[in-house]
């Protein structure tokens, strides 16, 4: 298999709290091949958002390495970051507070082409941001608009224009489409589809949403109070879910189906344990079903089940099951 175009390492971020730390990401080892699509799901508070924003070096890593093309960017000085920042870019969940509400829709896409240094005169920085409008389906007439002038819909294809303005290789999608309504979400999605398959683009994909992640994901990572807990192929995670929060995740898909009235979902009981000081062991012991005394007695490594397909849970061994 080729190098991954980025790649995480034990990655931690730990924030210091009144009560000690909490350990918002921790221990995280993910990697993605460069014009494919990673899908990170989990609950809210789960350490998604965090994650994406840590391999972006947004806010510090704690510690561990992040990985671009086998190059360890957090040993990278502000200005090699600065320079790094071409190749990585983000679009925000929500489109009314991301963007600049007293600049114009022309200014709001011209500025990271201007924060890079890249100097064009007048003429070739019209036709730059007239292209990229185009690219993501916004009209020409709304060069001079202001945000509050347009709904979410277009407000969102303006972060994807922002995004785009450098020509960078990846982009962490922080739940681009939640706040958006149903049609929308399906235009915006198919617009990032569209753009990878153009570009090459490589995506983190980050949401709550799993009807969405089967959609535009070509691997998941399933995330539960920081750590992750299972990951792999998009149709090996869909068709064998192997972690039980996993399961309990897929189960809450509703199905249009009269015939699936009858199904029963899978549902988790009990507390949600708190990130910070976490205690050894399973981080979803006390929800489990399947919980045994083994669970709570050391920190748990990721294995590989099947190939490719990897899982933090005691239920299964070195053997397959």
């Amino acid at each position: 298999m080729n190098q991954p175009l980025i790649q995480t390492v034990e990655l931690k971020k730990y924030y210091k709290v009144k009560a000690g730390e909490l350990h918002a990401v921790d221990d995280v080892n993910l990697s993605i091949q460069e014009s494919q699509t990673l899908g990170v799901v989990g609950e809210s508070g789960c350490g998604k958002t965090t994650l994406g924003r840590t391999i972006l070096r947004l806010v510090p890593a704690t510690s561990g390495q992040i990985l671009f093309r086998g190059e360890n960017i957090l040993e990278y000085s502000g200005k090699q970051m600065h320079e790094m920042r071409r190749n990585m870019q983000i679009i925000f969940q929500d489109p009314y507070s991301s963007i600049n509400p007293r600049m114009t829709v022309y200014n709001i896409i011209a500025e990271p082409i201007r924060s890079s240094g890249t100097r064009l005169e007048k003429q070739n920085m019209d036709k730059r941001v007239r292209k990229l409008m185009d690219t993501v389906g916004l009209a020409s007439r709304l060069i001079k608009a202001y945000p509050h002038e347009l709904d979410g819909g277009r407000r969102q294809r303006i972060g994807v224009a922002r995004a785009l303005a450098l020509n960078p290789k990846f982009i962490v999608c922080d739940e681009p489409v939640s706040s958006l309504d149903v049609s929308i979400q399906a235009q915006i999605l198919n617009l990032l589809m569209d753009l990878q398959d153009e570009y090459g683009l490589t995506y983190m994909f980050i949401t709550h949403d799993l009807s969405v992640v089967k959609h535009i994901s070509d691997n998941i990572a399933v995330m539960y109070l920081g750590e992750c807990v299972e990951h792999g192929p998009k149709d090996q995670i869909f068709a064998n879910q192997l972690h039980p929060y996993s399961q309990a995740l897929l189960s809450a898909i509703p199905v249009p189906s009269l015939a699936a009235r009858s199904r029963k979902p899978y549902l988790i009981k009990g507390e949600v344990s708190s990130p910070i000081n976490p205690k050894p062991g399973c981080r979803f012991a006390p929800r489990c079903p399947h919980v045994k005394p083994i669970c709570t007695q050391g920190e748990l490594e990721l294995k590989e089940v099947t190939p490719n397909h990897f899982v933090r849970c005691t239920l299964y061994g070195s053997e397959k099951p």
